[in-house]
């Protein structure tokens, strides 16, 4: 690798003492994808950050990743080699199980075990508190909220944010935004503002509201 290929970029890691500032590749994902499967092994949410070449190969993934999860006791560690996943390479799963859903991160061997579950427990506390309770359905039918959730905390695979007060801050000032505008375009929907745009109640194409 060129030195012009490399970035020095901040960083969050997970791994032993990691530097302030790290040259990394742009081709460097620490983590490989994130999966929330339901104990029927349907995805509710799938978020690829290292490229996999066909929806085909996806399904394969996800099928994968629940087979190995799925069959493993409550009282397991919850973190496991991904071998069987060829399209990873060097990966391993750490998963968290909740009711009726598996949240599974796929990382880099490098991670650190623990940082990974604080981090899929910072994410589950998030849509707890955004969702008031989180259930199977928020994640179906709110799905876009979920992925703006996860968006404030990984992007491209790297991790931005654990505070999970920075993190609620950021989706309450998305809300009150999308708030605002909704309201906006109600104001201007009114009849008398469409009346006023058409010149008023003089104007020859007045209408009768």
């Amino acid at each position: 690798i060129k030195s012009h290929d490399l970035a020095v970029v901040p960083t969050y890691s997970f791994a032993a003492n990691p530097p302030i500032h790290q040259p990394i590749s742009i081709s460097i994902i620490m983590i490989k994808g994130i999966l929330i499967v339901n104990n029927h092994g349907k995805p509710r949410l799938t978020k690829f950050y290292q490229s996999v070449p066909t929806e085909a190969k996806q399904q394969q993934i996800i099928r994968r990743v629940y087979q190995q999860v799925c069959q493993r006791p409550d009282n397991f560690c919850n973190y496991l080699e991904g071998r069987s996943i060829p399209e990873w390479d060097d990966t391993k799963l750490i998963y968290r199980h909740y009711a009726t859903l598996y949240f599974v991160f796929a990382v880099d061997q490098q991670e650190s075990d623990l940082g990974i579950l604080d981090l899929i427990q910072v994410f589950v506390e998030a849509l707890d508190k955004c969702f008031e309770n989180v259930c199977e359905l928020d994640l179906i039918f709110h799905s876009d909220r979920v992925h703006y959730v996860l968006d404030e905390i990984v992007m491209g695979g790297m991790v931005l944010e654990t505070n999970i007060n920075s993190i609620l801050t950021a989706i309450k000032d998305q809300g009150k935004l999308h708030t605002d505008s909704l309201t906006n375009v109600d104001a201007s929907s009114a009849p008398s503002t469409i009346r006023e745009k058409l010149g008023g109640e003089t104007s020859r194409w007045a209408y009768n509201w």
